[in-house]
C-alpha cells in the first residue's frame, strides 16, 4: 500500500458531482453567438443542404430565431444577407433597403438592447463575382478601393441598427478605416469585431452554399496561409492597434493553436467561428452512427474554450445553449 502516490487525480472524477465541482473550462450561452443567414425574396426557410438543420432564413423567420437567441441568453446573433442580385461593386451592401441592412433593422427591433445583433462586413455576398473586395483592371482586389467601400457599409450597418460590424475581408488597413468612418458617423459606440487571424481553409465549403456564392477560384491572395502563424499574430496585432474592439480566429478546430497564441498576446476579447465545415464533419458522421453527437459537440465548443476563446461563434449556438 505504501508504494502507492499520496495524490490520486481519478478522486476527482469518481461521479458527476465531483467533475462538475472541479470542471476547469465551462461555457456559458452568454459566450455563444448564432450565425445567421437571411435571404432575399425568400418567404419560408430554405434549408442548406450541406449545413444540416441550417437554413437560409425569411426576414419573419430570421425575427423568430432572434427572438429566440435572446431568449436563450446567447451572447449575440451574427448576421450575413443572401441577395437576389450582384454586381461587380456589391452595390446591395450598402442600400439601406438591402437584404442586410433591413434584416440588422429586423433584429434590433426584435430584441433592442437585449441581445447584441452583429453584421458580417464584407463584400463577398454582394459581388457577381464573389470576392471580398471590387477588382482592379487585372481582375485582382482592389485593397485600397475596397477599404473605401467597407467604411460606407460600416455607417450603412450602424444605421441599420448593428451594435457591432465584422470586417471579414482580410483587408489591409479596414480596421483603421472602418474606425474612421464611424466616430465620423458619430457611431462611436459600434464595436468592431475584426477577422484578425482569417485563414485560407478547405472548411468553408458549405458556408459558400449557405450564401449562395459566385467565387470562382480562391481568396489566396488575401487571406492567410494555413501554415502560418507569426503573420497571423501580426495581423492581429495591427487590428488591435487600428482600434479593433474584438479579434477572431478563424476557423476553430484547424487552428486551436492560434486561438492560444493570440489569447496570450492580447489583453482584448478573443472570438473564434466554428466554421461551417466544422460542424458538417460532426453532423454528417453523426447521421452515420459513427459518433455520439450531442458529445461531439460539446467536446468542439469546449475544445475552442479551453484553447483561450471569450467568444464562440457556432451554428450549434441556440442547441447548445438549452442544454447548458
Amino acid at each position: 500500500m505504501g508504494d502507492f502516490p499520496a495524490d490520486r487525480p481519478r478522486r476527482l472524477r469518481t461521479s458527476p458531482a465531483m467533475r462538475r465541482l472541479v470542471r476547469e473550462t465551462r461555457t456559458e450561452p452568454s459566450q455563444l453567438v448564432l450565425p445567421m443567414f437571411v435571404a432575399e425574396g425568400v418567404d419560408e426557410p430554405r434549408p442548406i443542404t450541406s449545413m444540416p438543420g441550417v437554413v437560409q432564413h425569411s426576414r419573419a423567420s430570421a425575427r423568430e430565431a432572434v427572438a429566440e437567441a435572446r431568449d436563450l441568453g446567447l451572447g449575440g446573433v451574427m448576421l450575413f444577407g443572401v441577395p437576389e442580385r450582384k454586381d461587380a461593386t456589391g452595390s446591395g451592401a450598402l442600400d439601406p433597403d438591402g437584404i442586410l441592412n433591413v434584416a440588422l433593422s429586423d433584429a434590433r427591433e426584435v430584441v433592442g438592447d437585449d441581445l447584441l445583433v452583429m453584421a458580417d462586413l464584407c463584400l463577398d455576398e454582394f459581388t457577381d463575382h464573389g470576392h471580398c473586395g471590387v477588382l482592379d483592371d487585372a481582375g485582382r482586389v482592389d485593397n485600397d478601393a475596397t477599404l473605401e467601400i467597407y467604411a460606407e457599409m460600416g455607417v450603412a450597418q450602424a444605421r441599420a441598427g448593428a451594435h457591432v460590424v465584422g470586417p471579414s475581408g482580410m483587408m489591409d488597413g479596414q480596421v483603421g478605416r472602418i474606425r474612421a468612418a464611424l466616430d465620423e458617423a458619430s457611431r462611436t459606440d459600434v464595436a468592431i469585431l475584426a477577422y484578425s487571424a482569417k485563414y485560407a481553409s478547405a472548411f468553408y465549403g458549405p458556408f459558400r452554399e449557405a450564401v449562395d456564392s459566385s467565387l470562382q477560384g480562391d481568396r489566396r491572395t488575401y487571406q492567410q496561409d494555413p501554415g502560418n502563424a507569426r503573420e497571423a499574430l501580426r495581423e492581429t496585432l495591427l487590428d488591435v492597434a487600428e482600434g479593433a474592439d474584438l479579434v477572431m480566429v478563424k476557423p476553430a478546430l484547424g487552428y486551436l493553436d492560434l486561438i492560444s497564441l493570440v489569447r496570450e498576446h492580447v489583453q482584448l476579447p478573443v472570438a473564434a467561428y466554428n466554421v461551417s465545415g466544422e460542424y458538417s464533419m460532426v453532423e454528417a458522421a453523426a447521421e452515420r452512427g459513427w459518433i455520439d453527437r450531442d458529445r461531439a459537440i460539446d467536446e468542439t465548443i469546449t475544445s475552442i474554450r479551453r484553447a483561450g476563446a471569450d467568444v464562440v461563434l457556432t451554428y450549434w449556438a441556440s442547441e447548445v445553449a438549452r442544454r447548458l
